[in-house]
């Protein structure tokens, strides 16, 4: 476990637990994200060609996450607003949507399934977004998927299953925005994502009761905050953020929490459709869908996906500048898993049934990769250095002079080899993988 210096707030004068990161996290490398609410109902939202820009005054109007349906509905002349009309009648309202959602085909035992056979080693699902519509029985609203819609706790049946089979739980929870309790105007710029959202302390005591009930009921290993915190809840107090922090730890010892609380606890920090260049002191976490949005979009095909070798380098790159890949699925409205988006995960996991030595409770070498010659990627666990060819089709791979002097390696799933002339062939049977791993003993 990584602890850092306690840390004490500028503006509030609060102080705040101290920061960790626990070992079980920095050795799981993969989690899964699922982005599925209300929003996967309609499951739209506007694509681009790879590579096409949208003008700036357009950005938001025909916005590329589908879970943000509920704000693009509200632009005026936005393409999610006829495509509302269109589909669902003039004059149904978003919120109406909780009466029509059915979620039939939800099985969430069958999901982790999926999720444990492709190699995720915990589960984030959303249990609020920005729509403020609620997946738990949560006592501080009706809109939520027990009253309303499925008639189900969905946290409660997704925590379970992720429990039965072993892998850690996480619960992402949006803390700054809630549309379905504000009467902003809708978001049309990043100047009014955060004007458009409510500081008050009637809002702040509000999520503080919704974040507290799924501590209590479900006691995530991990917590995952977005956008930021009401400002109203960063003083001291007993429904203050550091008083939640502190009960929080106090019921999952082992627990973490992400950056994007917006005070000055860092927990792990993400990046979302971002990377980092290079190894970083701290431990991160790249976050980004199989497509371009988070959520369930209906009109994304293959050409929006991730390919399945660029899946796994994604998840080999960002383990070896000291990061977890937390990679999204977004299931449909009724419940079932896209098969292009499982499809990728399942190549994933196939790939680390073979080479997850070199991914699973590693931790990153004195550098990522090299800045001339092959491409390569580099972890290290205990004295093994694992040197990840990322291009092992070219059939050999040249070896920089501080790995060729360890003098002898395997091949993950081939035979020892000679290190020591620089070059190494790669064997023919892992010429075709996404990835192959040279294990080089001896090294720290």
């Amino acid at each position: 476990m990584l602890l850092f210096d306690r840390r004490t707030g500028p503006d509030f004068g609060v102080t705040y637990p101290s920061e960790r990161v626990p070992d079980w996290y920095r050795d799981a490398k993969l989690g899964v994200f699922v982005h599925w609410g209300l929003f996967s109902l309609p499951g739209w939202a506007v694509t681009r060609a790879p590579g096409e820009a949208v003008p700036a005054e357009l950005e938001w109007s025909h916005h590329q996450y589908a879970e943000w349906y509920a704000n693009t509905l509200r632009i005026p002349g936005s393409p999610t607003r006829g495509f509302h009309e269109e589909t669902f009648g003039v004059g149904t309202s978003y919120e109406d949507l909780a009466d029509l959602w059915r979620a039939e085909r939800f099985d969430p035992a069958g999901w982790v399934r999926e999720f444990a056979d492709c190699g995720v080693r915990y589960v984030v699902p959303v249990t609020k977004h920005h729509d403020g519509f609620c997946l738990w029985p949560t006592e501080t609203t009706g809109f939520n998927s027990v009253a309303r819609g499925p008639r189900r706790d969905v946290v409660g049946e997704l925590s379970s299953a992720v429990r039965a089979a072993n892998l850690r739980l996480g619960l992402y929870y949006s803390g700054a925005l809630d549309w379905h309790v504000t009467d902003f105007p809708p978001i049309e710029s990043l100047r009014d994502l955060f004007t458009y959202r409510r500081n008050d302390r009637a809002f702040a005591d509000f999520c503080h009761a919704q974040a507290r009930e799924l501590i209590q009921r479900y006691s995530p290993d991990v917590l995952w905050n977005d956008i930021d915190w009401p400002d109203a809840g960063k003083d001291a107090g007993p429904t203050s953020l550091a008083a939640l922090f502190e009960e929080y730890f106090a019921a999952v010892p082992d627990g973490v929490l992400n950056d994007r609380w917006g005070v000055p606890y860092l927990g792990y920090r993400t990046r979302e459709y971002l990377n980092e260049e290079a190894v970083t002191a701290h431990v991160w976490e790249a976050c980004r869908g199989l497509g371009a949005s988070f959520g369930y979009n209906r009109a994304e095909d293959d050409r929006h996906l991730v390919g399945e070798t660029e899946l796994v380098h994604l998840l080999v790159d960002t383990v070896a500048k000291n990061g977890n890949l937390l990679i999204n699925i977004g299931p449909r409205g009724d419940g079932t898993l896209p098969a292009n988006q499982l499809d990728r995960l399942r190549f994933l996991g196939a790939w680390l049934r073979d080479n997850g030595d070199a991914v699973y409770g590693t931790r990153p070498w004195v550098r990522h990769g090299e800045p001339v010659g092959d491409p390569v990627r580099y972890t290290v666990r205990d004295d093994t250095l694992y040197v990840l060819a990322l291009d092992p089709a070219r059939g050999e791979l040249r070896l920089a002079p501080d790995v060729a002097a360890a003098g002898r390696g395997y091949w993950l799933g081939g035979a020892g080899v000679d290190l020591s002339a620089g070059t190494v062939p790669v064997p023919e049977a892992l010429r075709k993988s996404a990835a192959a791993v040279l294990a080089v003993p001896g090294m720290r």
